[in-house]
């Protein structure tokens, strides 16, 4: 998913990725997921939590605009608690920052 720097507004870019996963939902109907929102350690960690849950709740938000039930979809904030790499380097906040999909029932 791509946002600009420090906002939560789905950049257009986005729209292939999640046009994928809408089919894939769509498919596989009684998947429940959740959608995590991550950072790097930049700014505050309350402001980096907020974030997070903003990102996530944007790709949950577009994934029910497209058909997904709500109730299927969860959006969960991490903020910079769950690192993939060290953020100690650029490329390093680059591979933390992400947002992520989880299987979390079949049903």
């Amino acid at each position: 998913m791509f946002f600009p720097t420090n906002q939560f507004v789905l950049e257009p870019a986005s729209a292939t990725e999640l046009d994928k996963l809408v089919d894939f939902l769509r498919e596989n109907a009684t998947l429940q997921v959740e959608i995590s929102g991550h950072t790097d350690n930049v700014g505050s960690d309350a402001d980096n939590l907020l974030l997070s849950q903003n990102r996530a709740k944007s790709v949950v938000d577009y994934l029910a605009q497209h058909g997904i039930a709500a109730t299927r979809l969860k959006a969960k904030g991490y903020g910079e608690t769950k690192p993939l790499e060290s953020n100690d380097s650029d490329a390093g906040r680059a591979q933390n920052r992400r947002t992520e999909l989880k299987i979390i029932s079949l049903q």
